[in-house]
């Protein structure tokens, strides 16, 4: 039962209490502030085998071994840390209690605000531990950036997210949603950002991450996650450290040769871009929390799931964000990478682009927006569509509002927008709606619409509302029978 009022002091006095939890903590970056609310809760004897910080990068690697690349706020050093400290426990304490204690590995690796207040706070936090007595171990593992302005209340902070993730791991494990919630306890997202969760570990084993992922997105904890092509949850800024980003954004429900002509072609033209280094690319298909609704219902987890499948399977990494208007994912694509990114955009999303009325919060307007989603290294990509006339609707023929052509007309001459030229005209008729419905109706022909190997997924899974082998046969009788008739 999720105990929302419980306080920092109280969840560990209670952890201390309970004497079967022991284990050890090993903290660098901001000080051993979760080890340290511990000791002051009382009765930390019960809890604590061990506490270290080896801050001195040579103590470190001789206790952890180096890291490739010489960073040491990653998850890989987290990770030999809980492991090195884990097995240490096991190693000296199994023999005298195993049989009777709940083993653990506390650990993080963090970043803390310098004097300066020049650098990038952020750290990776982790718990390796144990249910039963001698039974295996699990892992749960978050990465944080600190928000507060000041370095004493970036300590407070990691102290207090330290404490929750202990507890949560221990007395809401059965709910690993409860356990994600409570990681915010006495904390706000002003202070604090979880932008990855990672579960993991027998008895998590029907835990699927990427909805963990999902909820840190629809609960405020973070604006956007990540997973990888192989479907695994990635955390952003490591995963795209100096990267090139190529984005497209959609509903892609499902995606549609369309859109795969827009990716190749868009992604050729990325290519052949003077400051773009090819082995540095990365493709991420964009999913906004907006475009997984559904009217007025909230998200369908298992809709989104199969998306998140069939992107995966096209060797697609796929970001989950609240970042609906384009220059939020814009200043939110700067802070992971300094190279050159682009997107991939239809004609009317670029119209939305330049629709004036998206802009009325911001005190600068349109223009206010445009510094932020021009100023940096992207260019937008702009795949044409069809008109109902047959004719073609692209940046050489762009609408736009007389007042805003002279903008428009300077980002085109500076390389900010560009038309993709080798689009396919046969696959423009294709729209995603229509797909959908044909596949809803089990409609004969959708499969030409798709690439073979989402048709082959949708087909085996009965996705987005496709009639299942039982039914499949009949609707499509059912179907040529009423066109018959006409």
């Amino acid at each position: 039962m999720y105990e929302k009022n419980l306080g920092t002091k109280q969840k560990a006095l209670r952890i201390n209490l309970d004497r079967r939890i022991y284990g050890s903590f090993a903290e660098i970056g901001a000080g051993q502030e979760t080890a340290a609310y511990f000791f002051k809760a009382g009765g930390a004897s019960g809890t604590v085998a061990k506490t270290m910080s080896a801050y001195d990068m040579t103590f470190s690697d001789a206790i952890y071994g180096t890291e490739e690349g010489g960073r040491y706020v990653v998850e890989s050093r987290l990770m030999k840390m809980l492991n090195r400290e884990y097995n240490l426990v096991e190693k000296r304490l199994s023999e005298k209690r195993g049989e009777e204690s709940q083993f653990f590995a506390f650990a993080n690796t963090v970043v803390a605000l310098n004097f300066q207040k020049t650098n990038e706070s952020h750290g990776w936090i982790g718990l390796q531990f144990q249910l039963s007595p001698m039974g295996p171990t699990n892992y749960v593992v978050i990465h944080v950036r600190m928000r507060d302005d000041e370095n004493v209340l970036q300590q407070q902070a990691l102290g207090i997210i330290g404490v929750n993730l202990m507890y949560g791991c221990f007395f809401y494990y059965k709910s690993p949603e409860t356990l994600l919630l409570s990681l915010m306890d006495d904390l706000t997202t002003d202070r604090i950002e979880i932008d990855m969760v990672r579960f993991s570990g027998p008895d998590f084993s029907k835990v699927d991450n990427r909805l963990m992922s999902l909820r840190l997105v629809k609960n405020g904890f973070t604006d956007a996650a990540l997973f990888g092509s192989d479907g695994g949850v990635l955390q952003p800024s490591e995963a795209l450290y100096k990267k090139h980003i190529l984005m497209m954004r959609g509903r892609l429900r499902p995606i549609t040769n369309v859109h795969v002509d827009l990716i190749s072609n868009g992604q050729k033209q990325f290519l052949d871009e003077e400051d773009v280094d090819e082995s540095k690319v990365v493709l991420i298909s964009e999913l906004t929390l907006h475009n997984l609704k559904s009217g007025d219902r909230d998200i369908d987890e298992k809709d989104f799931l199969d998306r998140v499948d069939i992107l995966c399977s096209l060797g697609h990494m796929v970001m989950i964000s609240n970042h609906h208007e384009y220059y939020r994912l814009v200043a939110y694509l700067s802070r992971l990478t300094k190279l050159k990114a682009g997107l991939l955009l239809g004609s009317p999303s670029l119209q939305d682009i330049f629709e004036e009325k998206h802009y009325q919060s911001l005190p600068g307007g349109i223009l206010e927006s445009f510094a932020t989603l021009f100023s940096r290294k992207v260019k937008l990509f702009i795949y044409p569509t069809l008109q109902p006339d047959g004719s073609v609707y692209s940046c050489a023929n762009f609408v736009v509002p007389d007042h805003l052509r002279p903008l428009f007309q300077y980002l085109v001459i500076n390389d900010k927008i560009e038309d993709i030229v080798n689009y396919n005209k046969e696959h423009m008729h294709i729209t995603t709606d229509s797909v959908l419905e044909k596949i809803k109706r089990g409609e004969p022909g959708w499969e030409k619409l798709v690439p073979e190997n989402v048709a082959k997924i949708i087909k085996e899974k009965s996705l987005f509302g496709l009639p299942n082998e039982d039914n499949y046969e009949d609707t499509v009788k059912q179907i040529h029978q009423a066109v018959g008739n006409l």
